[in-house]
């Protein structure tokens, strides 16, 4: 299933509008959202997701109420006049604080009954990426990514050295520490949810390793049937700015049971997220955020496919064929089952508007999601609007 719709913003006070879509195959949806036709300022936009897996409709309202949050605080960021990748910052901590999403507070938790979260978080305008993975204690770990990456920024470190861009584990977390990023008590990352579902889990998993190897093979098919892909709801979002510059982060708790240091696509480069402005190679600046199962995501980098794909004239299209051509059909997953993922695209240009007395410059947004997966869960939102739209 693909969403589709765009959204145009003038730079100066003048117009801006939204673009009625139409689907283009009986897989995609579009929906759009109309502008008031008054005159205002673009200020920037923002795109959300709450993961692509299996959403519960009692958690339904939950799910998109923070996404509406986290939409809200970008934006606010953006109207404060900060760059893209502080506001995309913003949005994934508010995405990260909900005990009902898989990211920080409230992650799964792995075979040890611990959680190890990762992220990342790239800089459009910079390419300056930073990501941690397997790292414990933290309650925001998309902050820790977001200060590797501004740290990186600076330039090299005494003695000539390069600053790292990507930290796992313990050493992840002393640098946050260092870095003056607080340690957050353990037992307070774990919410009633997350240990509800270690719980049920492990006894599925005990369950398991005493039947026939038949039987266990069926039993498997049978908790996957069931389950169906609730553990796959990675966080993410993507943004931007007054000025252009685009920029995009993801944040995860991993797979349930995971085994203990295990790093998903969350952390890993040109797979959970990819940002890059528009240059003279590239009409088009893009910006893109994953979910799904990260072993998937990794072995087909599909963050950078998608970004690469969008430098062509029909997005839409675009977004569709990479979906099928370089995730579902990819030969590096033809020995899986089922192919689950999702993505968030956002793609901006510069545009001119000729009017009878100027010249107006202007950007042009686009933005369109798609997943395998049951659901998927999306908020968006303008400078402009007094508040963020979701679908899923």
């Amino acid at each position: 299933m693909i969403g589709l719709s765009s959204y145009v913003g003038v730079m100066e006070s003048e117009i801006n509008f939204a673009e009625e879509q139409q689907p283009l195959s009986p897989q995609a949806n579009s929906w759009t959202n109309k502008q008031d036709q008054k005159p205002k300022v673009f200020g920037g936009f923002v795109l959300v997701h709450a993961g692509a897996g299996y959403h519960s409709e009692s958690k339904a309202k939950e799910y998109k109420h923070v996404c509406k949050r986290a939409c809200q605080r970008a934006v606010e960021q953006l109207k404060a006049g900060v760059l893209a990748v502080e506001a995309v910052a913003a949005a994934l901590v508010e995405l990260e604080d909900s005990p009902f999403t898989n990211a920080g507070m409230g992650s799964n938790l792995n075979l040890s009954g611990e959680i190890e979260c990762d992220a990342s978080i790239m800089d459009g305008k910079s390419l300056h990426y930073g990501a941690v993975g397997a790292i414990s204690g933290i309650k925001n770990p998309v902050l820790v990514a977001n200060r590797l990456l501004s740290e990186a920024q600076k330039g090299k470190l005494s003695a000539g050295r390069i600053p790292p861009c990507f930290l796992v584990g313990r050493g992840a977390h002393d640098w946050a520490l260092s870095h003056g990023i607080p340690s957050w008590p353990s037992e307070k990352m774990a919410t009633k949810f997350s240990l509800s579902a270690y719980r049920r889990n492990k006894r599925k998993m005990e369950l398991a390793e005493k039947m026939e190897p038949g039987q266990t093979k069926r039993r498997r098919q049978s908790s996957e049937n069931e389950n169906g892909s609730g553990c796959l709801d990675t966080v993410g979002a993507v943004v931007v700015d007054l000025e252009g510059n685009v920029a995009a982060a993801v944040s995860s708790g991993g797979l349930a049971m995971k085994h203990s240091g295990r790093v998903g696509q969350a952390a890993h480069y040109g797979c959970g997220c990819w940002a890059e402005n528009g240059c003279n190679l590239n009409t088009y600046s893009t910006a893109v955020s994953t979910s799904g199962c990260g072993e998937h995501l990794i072995r087909t980098m599909l963050a950078r496919e998608c970004s690469s794909a969008m430098q062509t004239e029909d997005a839409h299209r675009a977004l569709l064929e990479t979906m099928q051509n370089k995730f579902i059909s990819s030969p590096f997953l033809a020995s899986e089952d089922r192919v689950l993922g999702g993505v968030i695209v956002l793609r901006c240009c510069r545009c001119v508007e000729t009017q009878p007395s100027q010249n107006i410059q202007g950007i042009l947004v686009e933005f369109l999601w798609s997943h395998t997966t049951e659901s998927m869960c999306v908020g968006y939102m303008s400078a402009q609007d007094s508040k963020a739209r979701t679908v899923g």
